[in-house]
């Protein structure tokens, strides 16, 4: 059996378990971590660790400082910037050619979860539950916008600036206590592409993220 392709496994196993265990909030922005404690943390190979070590560098998620080891990348004002800026210019595009290309089923069922999480939160105080669905269905929204482009290089790149985008959500500001607000901007994005208008879906979806550039950029 040929398995040659079994180190790029491992490797790509190593990088989601990091981006993982990131997000759950089991390894910390700012926090310094050895080599060895992410193999603790993965289960997987120290050598699957050593060759992703270099990409988590040049993605900007890891950074190695002489005499200290290796550090998260940490939430400051440049990152928060620059990370909303990028997610500014490739939701733009792919929105207004979502407008135009998505099926009208695609639309529908993007109203009736988002209808049906406003009404839920409208109707009852906010559980961490409720939050927690809304949350994904928040960034999931955004994700089939780039989806649809069905373009790798973008895929890629997007995802990883996305780990950044949720890296200051989680360390900024959560949705919690925001489901109603939120919903209410995608909506309004709904209502722009439902109506096929490109322009007023890019209108839409720049307010939603500049708001919450603004709010992370405040706290």
């Amino acid at each position: 059996m040929d398995d040659s392709s079994e180190p790029a496994t491992l490797r790509e196993k190593a990088y989601a378990s990091f981006t993982r265990h990131l997000l759950a909030r089991d390894l910390r922005p700012g926090q310094f971590v050895s080599q060895r404690e992410l193999v603790a943390f993965t289960g997987l190979p120290l050598g699957a660790i050593r060759e992703i070590v270099p990409r988590l560098e040049a993605e900007g998620l890891l950074t190695t400082i002489p005499q200290r080891g290796m550090q998260i990348a940490h939430i400051d004002i440049n990152l928060i910037r620059e990370a909303f800026q990028f997610r500014l210019f490739m939701e733009r595009e792919a929105v207004a050619l979502f407008t135009v290309n998505a099926a009208d089923a695609e639309l529908a069922r993007l109203r009736r979860e988002h209808e049906e999480m406003l009404a839920h939160a409208l109707a009852q105080a906010a559980t961490p539950e409720m939050e927690a669905k809304a949350q994904t269905i928040d960034w999931a929204m955004h994700d089939t916008f780039i989806d649809a482009l069905d373009n790798e290089i973008i895929a890629k790149a997007y995802l990883v600036n996305s780990v950044k985008i949720r890296l200051i959500h989680q360390e900024r500001f959560r949705i919690d206590g925001r489901v109603v607000p939120v919903m209410r901007e995608h909506l309004t994005v709904i209502e722009a592409m439902e109506s096929r208008n490109p322009q007023k879906a890019v209108e839409a979806i720049s307010l939603h993220i500049d708001n919450a550039r603004r709010l992370a950029l405040q706290i």
